[in-house]
């Protein structure tokens, strides 16, 4: 494979694993809230639900290993204990939620088929691709990938070309923080470091074992999905803009299902229920692959260790699948306010300056980042007890009390390192691999 088809097949793999159900709903709401302050809202979003996710495709470039390496600086025993409750969260929850969404939206309507049998043909197919992991990105790139972006550039190109809408006033008071917080509730941040671990796995089964090569494959594969999402959902966002004022919608599925009937009369909703299939099987193709490769690599590279978790994640999403969407949200929410925050701050570490990033500014970090956001996790169960904490902190009312500390601690340990004299474990992290 050439570089050159490397990175295309590389940015259209890293689109398809990004795009699920969540990122295909929550842009047009948020246009649709939005009004005249749609561009503000799709900059916000962008930074939460773009920016942050490539952040953390860019770490994988320069680490080159496993997700284990995002926090092996702070101890392994916390990298251990991070990564496998990360892919317990994934494989528990965002997966099987993608099964629940396809079958609410795409096939319930249309079928009578039950739940646990739709999941249980949904998972299969999950499984006969990851088993075929070899590929993977391939398969993803060449097929999946090219069916879901001329679906998403169909519905927003005929909405534009249309007969312009005046835009209403916005309904929101801070249209970018809004649209940033928004951002959140995709959890690509957290995605990132799943897929991008399965990326660099699939790269170096295609024979790319150099790793200034892959470096650049990775990077510039991640800029390319990155100016792709952006560009889809600003469209989706403006889309959802030209509805604003509409009494009659109330919902984030209503508004989407409402938009593919105008723009794509009655063929429309049959339109949205392939793209929420599609959108929802990549994603789930590779949580499930990513866990799998991280137990591999648990058990030295063991095939049947690979093989026993693809099929225990299928069977687990084929048990949960099965249940409300509603219900799996309900319960992801505070499993995912847990382990967000620490994630984003992994991310943010790995790609800074290597002079800048020591093990005690890790560790510190780290600590301040997980004792920070424990107010937000207590309230995203409804135990309010550290209510004025949490509405002390700056940003903790958005959910945010923990980036402020976090970004002081950086800072004053930097300071402190600077002043102090230099010691051999104060040296910075070195990425480049021998």
């Amino acid at each position: 494979m050439k570089p050159t088809n490397g990175t295309l097949v590389t940015a259209f793999a890293l689109f398809s694993l990004f795009f699920g159900a969540g990122n295909l709903i929550l842009p047009p709401f948020l246009g649709f809230e939005a009004g005249a302050g749609w561009i503000l809202v799709s900059l916000g979003f962008a930074v939460s639900a773009v920016v942050i996710p490539i952040m953390g495709i860019f770490g994988h470039a320069r680490l080159q290993g496993t997700m284990l390496d995002f926090g092996n600086k702070v101890h392994p025993f916390f990298s251990l204990f991070f990564c496998i409750l990360v892919y317990l969260v994934s494989i528990s929850l965002p997966a099987p939620r993608t099964a629940s969404v396809t079958y609410e939206m795409a096939v319930m309507p249309y079928f009578q088929i039950s739940s646990l049998g739709f999941s249980a043909i949904y998972f299969g197919l999950v499984l006969l691709f990851v088993l075929n992991r070899a590929r993977l990105l391939s398969l993803i790139a060449k097929y999946l990938t090219p069916l879901l972006l001329l679906m998403l550039f169909m519905i927003i190109g005929i909405a534009a070309l249309g007969e312009p809408a005046p835009h209403e006033a916005s309904l929101l008071t801070t249209p970018f923080a809004h649209g940033m917080l928004e951002g959140y509730q995709t959890f690509d941040a957290l995605g990132s470091i799943v897929v991008g671990a399965v990326v660099i796995i699939s790269l170096k089964m295609g024979h790319f074992i150099d790793y200034e090569n892959k470096k650049r494959v990775v990077m510039r594969g991640g800029i390319m999905a990155g100016i792709a999402l952006i560009a889809i959902y600003a469209g989706l966002i403006y889309v959802g803009s030209l509805y604003a004022g509409d009494a009659g919608i109330s919902s984030r599925t209503e508004l989407l299902s409402y938009i593919s009937y105008q723009t794509l009369g009655s063929g429309g909703r049959i339109l949205l229920a392939a793209l929420i299939g599609v959108a929802c099987f990549t994603t789930a193709v590779g949580i499930v692959t990513g866990t799998s490769d991280f137990v591999q690599g648990l058990f030295d590279g063991a095939r049947p260790a690979y093989f026993a978790t693809a099929v225990a994640s299928c069977l687990l999403g084929v048990a949960i699948g099965q249940f409300n969407t509603d219900l799996i949200i309900a319960v992801a929410v505070p499993a995912l306010f847990f382990v967000y925050p620490v994630t984003i701050a992994l991310i943010i570490l790995n790609i800074l300056p290597k002079k800048l990033i020591t093990h005690w500014v890790f560790k510190s970090v780290v600590i301040v980042t997980i004792l920070f956001s424990i107010p937000d996790f207590m309230h995203s169960l409804n135990f309010d007890q550290l209510k004025g904490i949490r509405q002390a902190l700056p940003l903790g009312t958005y959910g945010l009390g923990w980036l402020v500390p976090a970004a002081v601690t950086f800072l004053v340990v930097n300071l402190i390192l600077y002043l102090l004299p230099k010691k051999d474990d104060d040296e910075p992290i070195n990425h480049a691999k021998s």
